[in-house]
């Protein structure tokens, strides 16, 4: 953390506790070893995929799904209302980036995430989720603006972003530019 001069204290406390309050929650988050997470998830997997309309762009090298949209791969879920799937076709098709829109849910075991948008980058091997993020375990609770789940590290990370970011994710946050979550806690035994 740079030292900033004393008039913006208040300021680099509030960044530190919010640097803390996010580590804990993700620190939260990993302990639960019984739960599967989303970024434990095996990216190498077939994807199938099901929607309303199915509509092959074979041109731009891309399928757009519309309309109750249901992609897995192996136990990771992806339900939107619409997706654009961009591939490569060097003599076999293979899938580069799923786009998602509207309402979008990611589910993996116990773990589900939401937001308004997602970007699945399947060479980086991560899941970039915007507007309105809820991630969810259990009991425990994270929201913010941008949600990052790198699925070769199993990281992910919640912050109060609301836009320009270089995934191209710009879009607005209900939680006011901070992270807010809530831990359960074990129940005392007397």
């Amino acid at each position: 953390m740079v030292a900033r001069p004393l008039p913006l204290g208040t300021l680099a406390l509030r960044a530190t506790l919010t640097g803390f309050a996010l580590g804990a929650a993700a620190l939260g988050f990993m302990s639960m070893p019984e739960a599967q997470s989303i970024a434990g998830h095996n990216s190498d997997a077939p994807v199938n995929y099901a929607a309303d309309r199915i509509e092959l762009q074979d041109k731009q090298n891309r399928v757009v799904l519309s309309g109750n949209v249901d992609i897995n791969q192996g136990d990771l879920h992806l339900a939107a209302s619409r997706t654009t799937v961009a591939y490569t076709d060097a003599g076999n098709l293979k899938i580069q980036r799923i786009d998602a829109t509207g309402g979008v849910l990611v589910s993996r075991g116990s773990e589900t995430a939401r937001g308004d948008v997602a970007i699945y980058d399947f060479d980086r091997r991560i899941i970039t989720m915007a507007g309105n993020v809820a991630l969810r375990r259990g009991g425990d609770t994270l929201n913010g603006g941008r949600l990052v789940i790198d699925l070769d590290s199993g990281i992910s990370s919640v912050d109060g972003r609301t836009g320009g970011s270089s995934s191209g994710l710009g879009t607005s946050s209900g939680s006011g530019g901070r992270v807010s979550g809530s831990f359960s806690v074990p129940k005392r035994s007397n």
